[in-house]
């Protein structure tokens, strides 16, 4: 599938709900300027289509206090497993399977400086991780959750 396959209807739905998925589904018609069940319909196939995957609240996590965040690059043999593993680290927000040097990126989120040595040796333990790189966030200045694709041709 690609972005071609999508009418306008359904690429302003995406763009709305990625704004913002609160409200009903009468207020949101409301908005795109259709008919309720139209948009029921369309909102269930992009669903059943893999489209939509869920709807969720956008956290600031260092507003929750975890101010230790970090991108920790893994070089690795076994990718797939590695990246597996990495994946049931609960202070894992993300592993990114990358070109390039290192063979994968996780992107973990922790609540002091103790938590986050841990985290990084958990990964270092992990059979087949030969080493990893780490660089600390400092600040997000573009959130990647608040992230809206140019879908209707938008720059």
């Amino acid at each position: 599938m690609s972005l071609a396959d999508y009418d306008e209807l359904d690429k302003r739905i995406i763009e709305l709900l990625c704004r913002s998925s609160q409200g009903s589904y009468r207020q949101l018609a409301k908005q795109l300027e259709v008919h309720p069940t139209t948009l029921i319909q369309r909102v269930k196939n992009l669903e059943s289509r893999g489209v939509i995957c869920g709807y969720r609240a956008s956290i600031d996590y260092m507003k929750l206090g975890f101010d230790y965040m970090g991108l920790v690059s893994i070089y690795a043999d076994n990718v797939m497993t590695v990246q597996d593993e990495i994946a049931q680290i609960p202070q894992v927000i993300s592993v990114f399977d990358v070109t390039g040097e290192s063979d994968c990126v996780a992107w973990i989120a922790c609540l002091n400086r103790d938590e986050f040595s841990d985290v990084v040796k958990e990964i270092n333990k992990i059979p087949d991780v030969k080493k990893t790189n780490t660089s600390v966030i400092l600040n997000i200045k573009k959130d990647p959750f608040a992230y809206i694709p140019p879908i209707l041709g938008e720059r």
